[in-house]
């Protein structure tokens, strides 16, 4: 980009076309920011390019970018399957095309590298048309070798070797036996050069294939081991990386794959506690480290804490010779970045087992005031061909583990789906189904067979949900074999009296074991930023009596700045009573909404980037929100509690097929806090403050360990069974507290909606409110 300052095409159109083709691999190859923004720069650049290079004038580098227009299709195509289905075709015909130039008299190199695209991209043909494109695939890949000898070319050797394992593997032809040893032999080949130290990426890949061909082959006990070796490298790899969260959570979606594949060969094999403690390795891990960088000196003793800070530098710091070449002997480094990484796993292992470290034993033993003899722990995992459910308790010597058939996996995904399109296309319709619904998921998790397997006297429940289970009031689904009424139907929250609560990992709930907050005397409020949430007022005003010492801010005194001059290390509460978003694009500009937000012309078209879209109210300013971003650097060291009561605080980016738990709760479980509230959708504003009032009336005299989930879980019990009458006694116990006119503005309310007994009874109103932690 700086080049092209210089090198315009006026002036040097050579040079300018060599820089848009650069430009284009560079794209291309990107890991940063979204792939399918990168593969439309990589495309744009090429064609522009080619403005200049014609294939008269310059027929190499015609040819060059030709062979970059076709990686980069096949790219789009990988990223979106069949509805990228043309962009397989256009790969395969710009590749053709560089053919026309790159003989193998002429350009052997180049001649080679484009049959072993054109190989790649025909094995992918053959997977979705069953004729003879994996021949072609084969035969591609093996002309490629007739120049890419493993001793002229060892790394393209060693990716056709790659190449052609997955092709045999694939094969229809021939004897299945036959095929599937040669794509042993030939993924073993390619291990010959792809080894950890020289090519850990490339291994990674290469193990992940064969230990799939070991499954394919009924060789389950290989197959485990390959993939334990394969997620060593995978875990070498991500400790490598110095540049930032965003390529770690990059790279764990790319090996998301090896773990999902572990754990199916550990379930074959009846290895459930190992494929428990694999899915805890797989989740949060950028959170997890995040918290242990904050946490160190509070979870560990101080000598250990700087035993292992002297470690994590020792490691950057030869981690940074290796990255840059600065290394003397950098196999001898690389040896003794591995020792450095193994005391510190021991050591950090003996205090605190989360990461690559995670052991459900451990965790048995550590997490006492998590894991009680009363409390227990469900994580479910959703995998390929069915969904699982993980129960652990104290008592229980194994862990147990509960599979769905493939018919339940379809029922859930066509549940959420239809969930998912009405809530964001139709909302009445979503509101109006939400108790059958409910009901539906209820049954497809077959939430009774399982609880029924818990011990009568466990009163205490934690969900570790995955995917888009994070979204869903899991609290709140009905139990059929629990007593209830048709009206008051017992819930799954009904059967456990110290609460349900929610975690992104068991490894989390480790970390928030360690932040021990007695104190809940000081809150921080953010009361109704935007002048527009007439009930949030009442809601501020009604819990600050219960706190000896407030710090609000009110209306337009509640800024960004506000946040930032306020000394927020201080608060032990911390209440957000405003507009919320999430953004299911860049969840990272997921934002509360304060004062000053709201720009004073809505942009015609309104960039990501930097507004935030609250629909019919308005766009807001993201640069005066508090974004997830800027919840990240905030300072919570003596806060129990932040309560987002606002819409959508609670969502998470549920696509995302790595670190999943991303979303405003984990910003301030990074920023100190132990325990989050919020809310699952966008919510209604009256309803959320008697649900909150009701909360803190409940929590604030006895807020101990666990107490959050309790006065949240009884907060929605009475307000799902509160009458009219009820309504108005609780406004007229908290009319002092209201100001003005108020009070008739709430009266008048509650005469529109008289006629129904239990108005508050829908789902809709007080399910939305998750508690996230301890």
């Amino acid at each position: 980009q700086s080049a092209l300052q210089v090198f315009t095409p006026e002036l040097f159109p050579q040079y300018w076309a060599m820089v848009q083709m650069n430009l284009g691999k560079a794209y291309s190859d990107r890991i940063r920011g979204e792939q399918a923004e990168n593969l439309e720069q990589a495309i744009a650049y090429c064609q522009s390019a080619l403005q200049v290079f014609t294939p008269e004038l310059f027929p190499q580098y015609w040819a060059m970018i030709q062979i970059n227009l076709g990686v980069a299709h096949w790219h789009r195509f990988h990223r979106f399957g069949r509805r990228g289905e043309d962009d397989l075709e256009q790969a395969i015909a710009y590749c053709q095309s560089a053919l026309q130039i790159f003989t193998r008299e002429e350009f052997p190199q180049e001649w080679a590298r484009t049959q072993m695209n054109l190989g790649n991209f025909y094995r992918f043909k053959g997977l979705r048309e069953q004729t003879d494109n994996l021949e072609q695939a084969i035969a591609y890949c093996e002309s490629a070798l007739q120049v890419f000898t493993r001793e002229s070319c060892p790394q393209y050797w060693s990716t056709i070797q790659m190449n052609l394992g997955l092709a045999y593997s694939s094969r229809i032809q021939g004897e299945q036996t036959d095929n599937l040893e040669k794509a042993i032999a030939h993924n073993q080949s390619a291990l010959q050069v792809f080894t950890c130290e020289a090519f850990p990426q490339k291994q990674a890949e290469t193990l992940l294939n064969l230990g799939i061909v070991y499954q394919s082959n009924n060789q389950s006990q290989l197959a485990y081991s390959t993939f334990a070796t394969a997620i060593e490298t995978a875990e070498l790899l991500r400790s490598e990386i110095i540049s930032g969260d965003e390529a770690k959570q990059k790279l764990a979606e790319e090996h998301n794959a090896i773990y999902c594949e572990m754990v199916n060969v550990c379930l074959k094999l009846e290895k459930f506690t190992q494929a428990f403690e694999y899915i805890e390795r797989s989740k949060t891990r950028n959170l997890v480290e995040l918290i242990l960088q904050r946490d160190l000196h509070s979870s560990f003793p101080s000598d250990v804490a700087s035993q292992l800070e002297q470690l994590r530098d020792e490691i950057a710091s030869g981690q940074s010779q290796l990255q840059h070449s600065q290394a003397d002997d950098p196999v001898a480094l690389a040896q003794r970045l591995r020792e450095l990484r193994q005391q510190r796993n021991d050591l950090q292992d003996h205090y605190l087992p989360i990461g690559s470290s995670f052991r459900v034993d451990h965790f048995q033993k550590q997490s006492q005031t998590v894991l009680d003899d009363q409390t227990a722990v469900i994580e479910w995992y959703i995998a390929a061909d069915n969904f699982l459910a993980f129960t652990l308790t104290s008592e229980a010597e194994k862990i147990s583990v509960w599979q769905s058939t493939t018919d339940d996996r379809k029922a859930l995904i066509d549940w959420v789906n239809a969930y998912l399109n009405d809530y964001f296309y139709s909302k009445a319709n979503w509101r109006n189904q939400l108790t059958n619904r409910l009901e539906e998921l209820a049954m497809i998790l077959h939430l009774d067979e399982l609880i029924q397997q818990l011990p009568e006297s466990c009163n205490r429940l934690i969900l570790i949900p995955h995917q888009v289970l994070h979204i869903l009031p899991l609290h709140a689904l009905p139990l059929n074999h629990q007593p209830g009424s048709a009206n008051n139907p017992k819930l799954l929250m009904d059967r456990f009296p110290r609460g349900v609560s929610y975690a992104p990992s068991c490894q989390l709930l480790l970390q928030a074991q360690q932040r021990q907050r007695p104190n809940f005397t000081h809150l921080f409020a953010i009361q109704n930023p935007t002048g527009d949430l007439t009930y949030a007022d009442l809601e501020v005003q009604a819990i600050t009596p219960y706190f000896p010492s407030t710090d609000v801010h009110k209306h337009a005194e509640a800024t960004l700045a506000a946040i930032h001059h306020t000394s927020l290390n201080t608060a032990h509460c911390v209440h957000f009573g405003c507009h919320g978003s999430f953004n299911l694009t860049n969840p990272r500009h997921s934002a509360l909404s304060l004062a000053n937000a709201p720009p004073s012309a809505a942009p015609a078209q309104s960039n990501s980037e930097r507004y935030l879209d609250l629909q019919e109210r308005g766009v807001h300013n993201l640069d005066q929100c508090l974004t997830l971003d800027a919840i990240f650097s905030l300072n919570l060291s003596q806060c129990r509690l932040v309560t987002l009561s606002a819409c959508e605080t609670g969502l998470i980016d549920f696509n995302n097929l790595s670190d999943e738990y991303i979303g405003l709760p984990s910003g301030f479980l990074v920023a100190g806090s132990p325990a989050v509230v919020s809310s699952l959708w966008k919510v209604d504003d009256l309803s959320t403050s008697f649900l909150m009032i009701k909360f803190y009336e409940i929590l604030t005299p006895n807020p101990q360990q666990g107490a959050i989930a309790i006065a949240l879980n009884q907060a929605q019990q009475w307000l799902r069974t509160l009458t009219i009458e009820g309504s108005k006694q609780f406004l007229n116990n908290h009319k002092s507290q209201l100001k003005g006119g108020q009070f008739l503005i709430f009266m008048e309310y509650l005469k529109q909606i008289e006629h129904y007994q239990h108005p508050f009874a829908n789902p809709y109103y007080w399910a939305a409110f998750t508690a996230t932690g301890l």
